[in-house]
This record gives structure tokens, sequence and C-alpha cells, in this order.
């Protein structure tokens, strides 16, 4: 398969493609990892771990979402100063160099892959989900319009589902989804409602996000494929043969599930079983000896996929800030924290400041770039992780620069998020504790 390299700041990155091809002619492919030398040693492992008491509950209940950033010395105005100013350069710096938001017309806009040179829903979700977030709603509203008139479907087998990229002139470059882009632009949409109250038309943000809700599991009502498989309750890499068969760990969203499940009365019981499944799916995603999963995965948590992606590489990433983030909220499975410390020895033993981007998920280095969106996605871990050293993690994020350059996309968003993170600002807008806003 052909395949896009491109190096970015601090890093490379494929073109993820979402191999619609494959789905008419291809056989699911299947590899189980093989077992390595652990890095760190069980007994190791339990004598570095500081067993701090687990929290009751997560900060959905209680409020207090932790603030990693305060933890390593940073004061409140240093913490609104470094993330204002990665807002103000990825969403309005230098269109050259800086910037991945672009507005467009009739009061949209897009965030641009500046190096695969696309318009994705991952990036319009990624977008949406930090304006809200940031309380940006400009900004929002402007990339929501673009994907409701350019992206989503209006008819046939995917009706009401997002074409997962376009051109930046909003011409639909394939017009099958991909489930992560669709659930982050859903959950952003729900965290609107919260903090801004609805509007009217595409702007009541509640009933457009409980229309994409509903499309992911009625989807067989138009003739199509459902986004979640009915019996696993897991997210399907694409709804299109083959591809319907197996998952991205990174497209398993527990935290986001429970919001689903109040937003969505209909499908509440298939919600929250979605996240008790994604839950027990980490379980056996992660390779027990590094911490790492695959980019693809069998429902069993066995790596498949073709090419490189049984290995830990970008899209894997992002896992560990969805387990990360699923343990602040909810603290619902306890083992997150087991997962979290795993990976972080794992990392650590490499070299906080010198550890790669890919690997085979038994440990086994994969090129040499050490990328800025994995920083952040490691510096995320710490929300759940106990070793004493954890904080590292964050510290390497507070040190990164804002990226930059012909592939600053995917790092820069990330690495944006990742200050969300781990300032504490990556809140349930309508839902949780003290959040409860304009949602009756």
């Amino acid at each position: 398969m052909n395949r896009e390299v491109s190096q970015g700041t601090g890093g490379m990155r494929l073109s993820r493609r979402r191999l619609r091809w494959w789905t008419a002619t291809a056989a699911l492919w299947a590899g189980v990892a093989a077992g390595c030398t652990p890095w760190v040693s069980a007994h190791t492992l339990k004598q570095t771990v500081k067993h701090d008491a687990a929290p009751a509950k997560g900060a959905f209940a209680t409020g207090q979402y932790p603030n990693l950033f305060a933890q390593i010395g940073k004061s409140p105005q240093q913490i609104q100063a470094k993330i204002n100013a990665a807002w103000q350069q990825l969403f309005h710096g230098d269109p050259n160099n800086e910037t991945v938001y672009y507005p467009f017309k009739n009061g949209t806009a897009y965030i641009y892959d500046t190096g695969n040179q696309d318009v994705r829903t991952e990036g319009i979700g990624y977008g949406m989900m930090i304006a809200v977030q940031l309380n940006h709603k400009k900004e929002f509203d402007a990339l929501w319009k673009f994907a409701k008139t350019y992206m989503q479907n209006k008819d046939g087998p995917e009706k009401g589902y997002f074409a997962w990229h376009t051109d930046n002139q909003g011409n639909v470059l394939d017009p099958g989804p991909a489930p992560d882009g669709d659930s982050w632009i859903a959950t952003a949409l729900l965290f609107a409602a919260g903090r801004w109250g609805n509007g009217t038309g595409i702007y009541n943000y509640t009933a457009q996000a409980q229309q994409i809700l509903h499309a992911m599991l009625h989807q067989t009502d138009n003739g199509g494929i459902n986004m979640f498989d009915a019996t696993a309750h897991l997210p399907v890499f694409a709804p299109s043969g083959n591809a319907a068969t197996f998952t991205d760990p990174s497209y398993n969203l527990p935290a986001f599930y429970r919001i689903w499940a109040l937003a969505d009365k209909q499908d509440a019981a298939f919600w929250n079983q979605a996240a008790r499944a994604s839950e027990a799916f980490f379980h056996k995603a992660v390779n027990p000896k590094t911490g790492l999963t695959p980019d693809y995965a069998t429902f069993d948590g066995i790596p498949t996929g073709p090419e490189d992606h049984t290995n830990f590489e970008y899209d894997a990433w992002r896992t560990i800030a969805n387990a990360a983030v699923d343990y602040t909220w909810f603290a619902a499975d306890p083992w997150q924290r087991t997962y979290a410390n795993t990976l972080e020895s794992f990392f650590l033993r490499q070299g906080i400041d010198t550890y790669v981007s890919l690997y085979t998920v038994d440990g086994k280095p994969l090129g040499q770039y050490h990328s800025t969106g994995l920083v952040a996605m490691n510096a995320a871990s710490a929300l759940a992780a106990t070793l004493p050293n954890r904080l590292k993690f964050v510290q390497a994020l507070w040190n990164a620069p804002i990226p930059t350059g012909q592939y600053r996309y995917y790092d820069g968003m990330l690495y944006m998020l990742g200050l969300l993170y781990c300032s504490g600002e990556f809140k349930a807008w309508g839902y949780g504790h003290g959040l409860t806003g304009h949602v009756k």
C-alpha cells in the first residue's frame, strides 16, 4: 500500500488512510504480538509504584479536575498564558507556518491537515472540542457549520455520517466516515449545549448531537452498517465490509459514551455497555509488559491490519489519553492506573527526552523521531499513574514548543489537547458536577 511519510516538528507521521478499498476485497488481517523480556519486572514495578488511594469518585461527580501543571509548580497565570499562546498560534497564527484553523466562506472554517493537505473530521472534532473547552463560540460555530454543510452525508446508506475527509474547498474526497471524527464532533456539540445553551437550526447543539448518535446505532435502517458492533459494543474501524469487523483502540472513548448515555435516552443502555466494553477492551489490547497498544485490533484486542498498523503508531498514541480521561472523570476502572504505570515505566526506561514515537507493541523501537503529539499523550497518562516520576511526563509537555511547519497539524492538535488534559481544563460541560449549565 502506498503511504506518505512526513517529517514534522519533533516527528514523522503516516497518512492515516481509512483504506475503504480494503473492505470490498481484503480478508481480515490478524496477528498476535510476540512476547518479550519486560523492560520493568513485576517485582520492580511493585516496588516503585506509589500506592495512593484511588479516588472514590471521579471529577465528573466531584467537579475537581486535576491540574497537573499546578503540581509541577506552575502558577495559574503561567498556565493560562501557556494555553492562550497555543490557542493563538494554532488557531490564529501565521497561515503559512503556525495556524491549522482557516476561515472559509459563509461563516464556516476548517482545521487543515497541512501535511496531507485535506480536512478531516478528526481535526474538525478536535477543533470543536478545544473551542468549547476554552469558551470560543465563534470558532466552534464556524467549524461546526463547515462539518454540517460540507461533510455530513445527506442521504443513502451513510446518511447522518460525516465524510471523513474533504479538500479545503469542501469537496468530498471520500464519503465514508471515520468513527473517531463523528464521536468527537457529537461530544463537542453536547458540551456546547451545556456551556452556551442551544440555539435554533443547526445551532440546536443537543438535537444535532442526538441525530449523530442515532445514526451511529441505526444506520441499518438506511441499508447501511452501524458504527458500533452490536455484539462487541465497540466502535468499528469503518462501517463498511471487513473494516466493520475490527476496531481502532484509539476510537474507543469510554468517557464520552457515559456522556452519550445521559444525552441519548433511547440508546442509553447500549452506550453504558459500550463504555464498559471499551474499558474491558483496553485490558486485552494493552501489552502487559510495555503498556503499548496497536493502531488496529480485533474486538478481542489482538493486533491486526495492513502494513505497520499492528504496531504502536500514530493512532495508538491517543489511546493513552482516552483511558486517562476516563479514569479522571469516572474512576470506574482501577486497572487504568496499572496501565498508566506500565506505560510510564516503559517510556522512562527508553529515556524521558529520547524515546521514539513508534514501537512494536512489545517494545522494539521503530524510527528515530520524538514527536510532540506522543509527548502530549504521555503527559496525560499522569492523570492516572502513581509512579514517583509521573510528573516528568508533565514537565516534558510543558517544555515542548508549540508545533510549527508543514506537518504541524497532528502534533499541534494533540499538543493543544494535552494542555487541556494537564491543566484540568478538559471538562464535561453540561453534565459534570458544577457544570450543568443549560442542559435540562
